[in-house]
């Protein structure tokens, strides 16, 4: 619900996920999906330029991708799973269009700072256990924001719809 919240309010859209994605004006958004957003894959699949990319055909860190071809990407609670998430976040600024938006979700402990996990016992989240693509390399907290400025954002926005369990943050290039 945050991400949906998120992304219709960067386009100044009100009212349902489910009618943003029919409405005329967003059918010509060019949408990259990294990996399926939960819920809303079933939605943004209506519009005609959503692109779905899912690990390993994608490496977020050096996607295969234009510069300046989406007006939209879109991940969730996939960033924690990157070795160097500001490199992601940083290809996701490269291959948006100027004024284009990355909106994403992050488990986010919003009472800590960020803790990267290189040196500790790995750690594991998703449903199946224990495999190499579920290892958490970063544990976010308050700072999360941080990483997208660092990647070249100018921007970073938060929404947050049932706080401290829900934020969705977007990156504005």
């Amino acid at each position: 619900m945050s991400l949906a919240k998120a992304i219709m309010r960067c386009f100044g859209y009100t009212g349902f996920f489910k009618d943003f994605v029919k409405d005329e004006k967003n059918q010509n958004l060019q949408i990259l999906e990294v990996n399926e957003a939960g819920s809303l894959t079933k939605f943004l699949v209506e519009i005609p330029g959503h692109t779905l990319k899912v690990y390993p055909e994608m490496d977020m860190m050096n996607m295969n991708i234009a510069n300046m071809t989406f007006d939209l990407v879109v991940h969730s609670d996939v960033l924690e799973h990157i070795k160097h998430p500001i490199r992601g976040l940083s290809e996701c600024y490269r291959v948006l269009k100027p004024g284009g938006y990355c909106a994403f979700t992050i488990p986010m402990i919003v009472d800590r700072l960020t803790i990267y996990r290189e040196g500790m016992p790995t750690s594991y989240h998703g449903s199946q256990e224990n495999q190499p693509d579920f290892v958490v390399h970063t544990e976010y907290g308050c700072d999360a924001w941080k990483q997208v400025i660092q990647a070249g954002f100018p921007e970073c926005r938060l929404f947050s719809v049932d706080y401290p369990a829900a934020q969705a943050l977007v990156a504005v290039k």
